[in-house]
């Protein structure tokens, strides 16, 4: 499935993203300018690699260093293609801009790391003694696509779902489509931990990781945080079209309600021209 569209209240600046969305392109075209020796070296060195963590001596013989924990954040800013990319960031554009303004834009960043290294440390649990370096900010926007899905879960997201040759077109409920998206990822991650030869490209147990914080979040926050909004501007105080002229003119109602409709009048009909019209005097009732 591929989101379009939702129906949830965004920010109407959502700086967080715009700046994670620019900082993930930056990081990858500075990759791809890379030669293919220099670009291995950087994959090694910010890339997250399970065996560095759950067998440091294996990996010291490696060349890993098991004390050096930023690639649990720097990972989540590399890519492996232009469509990996363009895949995450546009999910993160279809959510993120929500979820920054229920918890703000540094409330925002906070649940898009956060995400992202519970997504690490969920795929080393399941990865112990892998050896692949692991890139992108799929865990991340796992977690933001949870934490919509809890906060707004009857939001509608208009979602391509490709069937065969037939395109079809869905307004799907929020929750439905967060439900579906992480019954594709459990599928996958379990078929994949069930065969041991299997060689999986896709982080599967990662988006899984991401996904269940996100929701937990959210959850939480659904109980405990009020929604991030700007503060309401006090209505003005009613006035009286018999403000005093010595209240300040700004306090006046420009626009005062019309005068009272006079008192219904007989009508008096005669003939005109061969027609029977109504006669209705000009009269009105005086104050």
């Amino acid at each position: 499935m591929f989101p379009f569209i939702d129906t949830a209240p965004r920010a109407s600046r959502p700086i967080a993203v715009f700046g994670l969305i620019a900082a993930n392109v930056v990081v990858f075209l500075w990759m791809q300018s890379l030669p293919p020796r220099l670009l291995e070296a950087a994959i090694v060195q910010y890339a997250v690699i399970p065996v560095a963590y759950t067998d440091p001596r294996y990996a010291l013989s490696l060349g890993l260093d098991p004390t050096r924990f930023l690639p649990m954040l720097t990972d989540m800013f590399m890519h492996g293609g232009w469509m990996h990319l363009i895949f995450n960031m546009w999910f993160l554009w279809i959510f993120g801009p929500a979820m920054e303004r229920r918890f703000g834009s540094l409330g925002f960043l906070a649940l898009y790391v956060a995400g992202g290294m519970t997504a690490n440390v969920v795929h080393i649990a399941t990865h112990i003694g892998s050896t692949e370096p692991v890139i992108g900010a799929s865990g991340a926007v796992a977690a933001v696509i949870a934490a919509y899905a809890v906060t707004y879960p009857w939001a509608r997201v208009l979602s391509f779902v490709p069937l065969g040759f037939i395109p079809l077109i869905f307004p799907l409920p929020a929750f439905l489509f967060a439900f579906a998206w992480f019954g594709m990822q459990l599928l996958q991650g379990s078929i994949e931990l069930s065969s041991s030869t299997m060689a999986a490209s896709v982080a599967w147990w990662a988006h899984i990781g991401g996904f269940v914080f996100g929701a937990l979040v959210g959850l939480i926050a659904r109980q405990a945080v009020p929604p991030f909004a700007a503060p309401a501007v006090p209505a003005p105080a009613p006035t009286s079209p018999w403000t005093p002229f010595s209240a300040p003119a700004r306090m006046r109602d420009p626009f005062p309600p019309p005068a009272p409709m006079p008192a219904r009048i007989p009508e008096v009909w005669r003939r005109r021209g061969g027609w029977r019209v109504p006669d209705v005097p000009l009269r009105y009732p005086r104050d």
